[in-house]
């Protein structure tokens, strides 16, 4: 079986779909997305997704060289773009395309909460956690859920549910994705860190979250996402680890 190895885990990670294949069909999609939807240029909102995003990726490049991943990045094509829409979200393709929705700024509350955010994106990225995905369908059930990676919208998670089942998804994949949320949620949190950014805004990023569903998310078994209780709870636990692990880069004051 193809396998890969995640540089943040040093896990074996199944690889069936390579990043040859995956990062331009990934990267297709997402010219296909800005063309059906409304970009927002020249703002100083854009202009902020993309400073934020681009010290993430320095960040991220920076973290890997150090830990010996070298070149681990020369295939990823980073861009950021600001989407004019009302919901609260914002999603990160394999090869590091991202998108903010506009609904989530107010949420995020200035740059360090775009960079708390942004770090958890492009953890998703870094990770491959879209690669895995599709490798952990292509075993499942012999089907690749592609809107699955990426958007996750009523229609994605119609089509989710429809192809793996209410019993296989409780049993199997929805844990899966719950454990690369919160993979994420490390890997991002030490990513903004080392970007200058306060960690410990991750965690007030999320009791802002809890307060805008208004009680309304799904018991965390039913959920792609670890509860907002349960991703605050580790969120504050790891921002002083991460403030330890930015240290190590000379940084050592934070926004």
């Amino acid at each position: 079986m193809s396998c890969a190895e995640n540089p943040f885990t040093g896990k074996k990670t199944m690889a069936l779909v390579p990043n040859s294949q995956l990062f331009p069909t990934a990267f297709a999609q997402y010219d296909q997305f800005l063309t059906e939807n409304k970009v927002v240029k020249g703002t100083s909102d854009a202009a902020m997704v993309t400073r934020v995003g681009q010290r993430i990726a320095v960040a991220a490049e920076r973290w890997l060289n150090a830990n010996g991943h070298q070149g681990y990045l020369k295939d990823y094509k980073w861009e950021y773009n600001l989407v004019d829409d009302k919901t609260v979200n914002a999603w990160c393709m394999p090869g590091g395309k991202i998108v903010f929705y506009t609904g989530i700024l107010p949420i995020a509350n200035g740059e360090t909460g775009v960079a708390a955010i942004m770090g958890h994106e492009v953890a998703h990225a870094l990770a491959n956690h879209g690669q895995q995905r599709m490798s952990a369908g292509l075993v499942q059930q012999g089907l690749a859920v592609a809107g699955n990676i990426a958007i996750k919208d009523e229609e994605s998670r119609n089509a989710f549910n429809q192809y793996y089942g209410v019993g296989t998804q409780v049993g199997v994949m929805l844990p899966f994705s719950r454990s690369h949320e919160t993979e994420a949620d490390k890997i991002g949190v030490y990513l903004m860190a080392i970007a200058g950014y306060n960690p410990h805004e991750a965690a007030e990023l999320w009791k802002r979250m809890k307060a805008n569903s208004g009680g309304q998310a799904p018991p965390e078994i039913l959920s792609t996402h670890p509860s907002n209780d349960s991703r605050i709870a580790n969120l504050t636990a790891l921002a002083d680890k991460a403030k330890a692990e930015a240290a190590k880069f000379g940084v050592t004051s934070f926004k």
